[in-house]
């Protein structure tokens, strides 16, 4: 089948080239000259495992491709997505749909043959409404259906995720449409992958649901270590006794620092403004969104009492600032929060993380950048891990001792356990568990 994709973010390069990797014929669109270049070249502007390879593989195969222009795009082809930004107005915490709303304009402009425009972009119910009267505004006697076809991709991981998705939520209106959406996605269904069909606004607001769900989920496991560190509880132990429960599941139950990227806070904060708007505030939502904010101080907070209290001419080395592993966004990382709040409190910042560190220097200043995880210690007051990459997870206890002034550690991801601390001899701080002393001192 022909598929046009109109913008390479994020969403858009990622199931343009999976779906040139199942098969079809992809053309890619984007305004910006250089980015095309580049990634005609198979040149990938993010960082995705496996991404760079996929598309390379596909251009070469003339599989994918990629162009400035809609008139090239557009015309003759089965389906239109749409994956360009909704990021959140300022004003109202709303999705901003002014790039969806140009890039219907404009593909109305170049419709020739029955097409079916997919909105594949998170937009508030009600969008492929919007959509629909801009298409048939501009152009009364194109042939064409809207559909709804949320991502559910989880950056790092996120072509496993298209190829093996939960679920494909399919919403339209008409059943042509859902015929063009089912043929597209039939190279999936070897895998059995469930095909919802749904509405077009239940599709929408599917999507919103979901995030919103997971935000929640990671936010209450982040209140119950509060008080796990209150009472002598694991809050490990409490996730997996929680999380064994089928009812619950243990995924996004692993406490730390707070949620970040590009879609639960944006996602959080769009939901809450249709619920306000339509006249049924979501106080659970809103509540999950609060709790977050002070996350990230109280995070701050931790690492300063860690520290005796006192940040003044103290030197932190710190491991990891995207918002998560195997990616480098840095949108909403609570990075971007604790580090100025470190800062302010006097501390010195050393830093390295394995594909962020480019992104960060946009939105993080005076901060001393290492090229590998032991560059950022020597002297150090101690060790913060920010992002739980997996090179963190295998690093040498007796190098870091060495290194360090002090052999602290503060560990807003957990990932080591209490027991191979206290023997390494560090003095040792997580989320939702019991400070770790040194076992020599523990014996005393």
């Amino acid at each position: 089948m022909k598929v046009a994709m109109i913008g390479t973010g994020y969403v858009g390069l990622v199931t343009g080239a999976c779906f040139a990797d199942l098969g079809h014929e992809v053309v890619c669109v984007d305004k910006d000259e250089g980015k095309v270049e580049r990634l005609r070249r198979g040149e990938v502007p993010i960082y995705e495992p496996g991404l760079e390879d996929m598309v390379q593989r596909n251009v070469e195969a003339e599989r994918l491709s990629f162009t400035t222009s809609f008139a090239e795009a557009v015309p003759g082809r089965d389906a239109v997505f749409i994956a360009v930004g909704t990021p959140t107005k300022e004003s109202d915490g709303s999705a901003d749909l002014s790039a969806v709303h140009a890039a219907a304009r404009e593909i109305a402009r170049h419709l020739s043959g029955y097409t079916v425009i997919v909105d594949k972009s998170t937009v508030p119910v009600g969008t492929g409404d919007e959509v629909e009267a801009i298409i048939r505004d501009e152009n009364p006697a194109a042939q064409f259906d809207v559909a709804s076809n949320p991502e559910f991709l989880r950056e790092g991981s996120a072509i496993e995720d298209f190829m093996k998705p939960d679920r494909v939520v399919i919403g339209a209106n008409a059943e042509r449409p859902r015929r063009v959406l089912q043929a597209l996605y039939r190279p999936l269904t070897m895998h059995e992958t469930p095909m919802v069909h749904t509405s077009r606004a239940t599709a929408e607001l599917t999507k919103y649901a979901a995030n919103a769900f997971l935000a929640t989920k990671v936010t209450f496991i982040n209140e119950i270590a509060d008080i796990c560190e209150r009472v002598g509880a694991d809050v490990q132990d409490v996730s997996r006794g929680i999380g064994l429960d089928s009812r619950i599941g243990p995924k996004f139950l692993q406490a730390g620092a707070g949620f970040g990227g590009s879609c639960f806070p944006k996602d959080t904060l769009a939901l809450t403004s249709t619920a306000r708007k339509v006249g049924r505030p979501t106080q659970i939502v809103e509540a999950v969104m609060a709790a977050n904010t002070e996350r990230k101080l109280r995070m701050a907070e931790k690492i300063i009492d860690a520290c005796g209290g006192n940040l003044e001419s103290k030197t932190l080395a710190v491991l990891g600032v995207t918002f998560k592993p195997n990616t480098d966004d840095m949108r909403d990382a609570p990075s971007l929060d604790i580090i100025p709040l470190l800062q302010k409190a006097g501390a010195r910042i050393r830093a390295y993380d394995p594909e962020g560190m480019e992104e960060a220097r946009k939105y993080l200043s005076d901060i001393d950048w290492k090229k590998d995880a032991y560059s950022v210690m020597p002297g150090a007051d101690a060790l913060l891990i920010l992002t739980e990459w997996n090179e963190f997870r295998v690093l040498d206890f007796e190098r870091i001792k060495s290194l360090l002034k002090a052999p602290l550690v503060i560990d807003l991801r957990n990932i080591y356990s209490l027991a191979e601390m206290a023997q390494a001899g560090f003095i040792y701080h997580s989320v939702g568990r019991d400070v770790v002393q040194p076992a020599a001192q523990m014996a005393k």
